[in-house]
């Protein structure tokens, strides 16, 4: 647990560099790179209390120990050009083992005032090392302050959704364990903390031996393209006990040099962008892409051993894009590996990005033998999806945690899963998510009836609502500017201009409901009008089914894009609840009423926002004159 020193330590070490070190991951490396000198010169200094020698600042490399830095007596530019000096050269010294090495790789400091170096090796001053979690979660505090995206679209994964993968995968103590964009490698920490957590006894006793735990350790290993999180992940992984860890600078999609190399359990958030002209990768891959997305998931799946497991958070561009690559991607996963696909709230990753994401989980030996596929759904992640992302109750994630084991255990025990019913998701066969060819993984599109929350009967759109065709199609070219009645326009499924053309206008008793076929739109309209183009259905409904009342629920839950002509052969099966009229009509009006306050303050908002702007604007031109 992180203690309150160490957090204002960390605090008040960013707060000096800000003001010449404005870029979060550049202090991040100035603390790492100066709490690694520190801690050298504390384990020397170790080392002589027990008997022994120093063995990092020892020869010409004396003069750099942190005790040298920290003398009054040195001034303050003499300080600088000793640290400077200190952290660019110590790649070459013999006395430190390669992990240090390649901590200080390219290290410089980047500023040159004496005054902000003091006063932070003074705060640095504070720390002393030790190898205990403390380190380790202070640490993990630091690394939590890179919350801008990287250029290649990379951002930092909560912990606690992290968490939640790795204990869904599960990793075992002689399993290899790889995340082939290992970042500050939280996955590979979380992997080997959840194996230890694994093989405790009551007492809180460790039950590996020395063999197997010096084992666990040699069997996790980290690719990253970036030299600067290979520097992260290196110390992270140092100050969590890892005498020798493997981080490696690699480029997982474009070399082929560790092609070969398989795990037992692949950990990951890989990067969702694409540069300009797509990544070049090399030509093993099966599938034939350009987007870092497919790539990275492809590998993954080709790289797991023949009873291999992995967790891999990805964008909802796999889930349901349309183009070649990704059903390519996703029919191979189909019928080789996936066996659950968790869906994540929007927010999930707060203030980094507000991407959707969703997470895939792979297993090769449940896959063999099941013909269906879990879709659960996380809504409530146990942070609220703001910018602040605060605590809050009532988390899905242990009850999808619960219901993927179950349906986990049913698999791996051949029993039926047919009564399993989880509240928080559904299972699909194989064969039904393979029908139309795009191997879609957006388990809503596979629910058959809405869960059914209310006492009213529900009926399928298709029994409450006529389909009327207009006598007359008006093309988009024939709008009048002064005439009296609305057009639908197919091309933009709204109320695209008016005529005077009385003859090619419905007369509706009531309201229509208006379908839009490309985009499953829908509009209301209370008037006269005649349609534009194809691509438009208007619905009349049924006596007991108040136009507004569908168009509410239309809107509430519209159906899911699936391309031309498909979706309103899917509105037809639509089930929907049907309260008696005078209900409907008491819901809509108390909806519409919610909806004048929402207008009202948005006319409110709008009035606020041109008296902030006339204000600025005389501010100017007094200015100006």
């Amino acid at each position: 647990m992180l203690d309150t020193d160490t957090k204002r330590r960390i605090d008040t070490a960013r707060d000096i560099l800000v003001g010449k070190v404005p870029d979060p991951k550049s202090q991040v490396e100035q603390i790492t790179i100066a709490l690694i000198y520190k801690f050298m010169d504390d384990m020397d200094a170790e080392a002589e209390e027990l008997g022994g020698k120093r063995k990092f600042f020892t020869g010409s490399f004396a003069r750099f120990g942190w005790n040298k830095l920290m003398h009054a007596g040195l001034g303050g530019h003499e300080t600088l050009n000793l640290y400077a000096e200190g952290i660019t050269t110590m790649p070459q010294n013999p006395g430190i083992p390669l992990l240090f090495r390649d901590i200080f790789k390219n290290a410089y400091l980047p500023y040159r005032d004496p005054e902000t170096l003091k006063s932070f090796l003074k705060i640095i001053d504070e720390f002393s090392y030790d190898h205990s979690e403390r380190l380790g979660d202070a640490f993990e505090y630091l690394l939590s302050v890179l919350g801008s995206q990287g250029d290649a679209g990379q951002f930092r994964t909560p912990r606690h959704i992290i968490d939640f993968i790795v204990s869904i995968v599960d990793p075992k103590k002689n399993e290899t364990i790889l995340d082939p964009a290992c970042g500050t490698a939280g996955f590979l920490i979380s992997a080997y903390k959840h194996v230890l957590a694994s093989n405790t006894d009551a007492k809180g006793n460790v039950k590996l031996t020395p063999s197997e735990k010096g084992r666990l350790a040699q069997n996790i290993k980290g690719y990253d393209i970036s030299p600067d999180m290979v520097r992260l992940s290196l110390v992270n992984l140092y100050l969590h006990g890892f005498s020798d860890p493997h981080i490696v600078e690699y480029d997982t999609l474009t070399s082929e040099d560790r092609w070969n190399e398989f795990a037992d359990v692949i950990l990951a958030n890989p990067p969702f962008m694409s540069p300009k002209g797509g990544i070049k990768p090399h030509k093993r891959f099966s599938i034939d892409a350009k987007r870092s997305e497919v790539l990275f998931v492809d590998y993954m799946a080709e790289h797991l051993t023949a009873n291999g497991r992995a967790g891999i958070i990805v964008p909802e561009g796999i889930i349901f894009q349309s183009q070649g690559a990704y059903k390519e991607l996703r029919k191979m996963l189909v019928k080789n590996s996936l066996v659950a696909v968790i869906s994540l709230p929007a927010g999930c990753f707060n203030p980094y990005s507000g991407v959707k994401t969703s997470i895939l989980i792979l297993d090769k030996s449940i896959a063999k033998q099941s013909d269906t596929i879990g879709f659960f759904k996380v809504e409530n992640d146990g942070f609220g999806l703001g910018a602040q992302r605060r605590a809050m109750d009532g988390s899905d994630l242990p009850q999808v945690k619960a219901e993927i084991d179950a349906y986990f255990h049913a698999l791996r025990n051949c029993k039926p899963t047919d009564d399993l019913n989880p509240t928080c998701g559904l299972i699909v066969p194989k064969k039904k998510i393979a029908e139309n060819g795009d191997y879609n993984l957006s388990g809503e599109r596979y629910r058959e009836t809405r869960q059914q929350s209310t006492h009213y009967p529900w009926y399928k759109i298709e029994s409450l609502v006529e389909t009327i065709t207009p006598p007359t199609k008006i093309q988009k070219t024939s709008f009048g500017e002064s005439g009296r009645f609305p057009i639908i326009d197919q091309s933009q499924e709204e109320i695209a201009g008016w005529t005077d053309d009385e003859s090619s206008l419905i007369r509706p008793s009531k309201p229509l409901v208006i379908f839009g076929d490309h985009t499953c739109a829908v509009k209301l309209i209370e008037r006269p009008f005649a349609q534009g183009a194809d691509g438009i259905k208007i619905l009349q409904t049924v006596d007991n089914l108040d136009p507004r009342f569908l168009y509410r629920l239309l809107r509430a839950r519209p159906l899911e894009s699936s391309g031309y002509q498909r979706h309103f052969s899917k509105l037809k099966e639509y089930e929907i609840p049907l309260p008696p009229l005078e209900v409907q009509k008491e819901i809509v009006a108390e909806i519409e009423g919610y909806q004048k306050v929402i207008d009202g303050n948005r006319e409110l908002i709008a009035r606020f926002e041109k008296k902030i702007q006339a204000t600025l604007d005389r501010i100017w031109g007094e200015n100006e004159s």
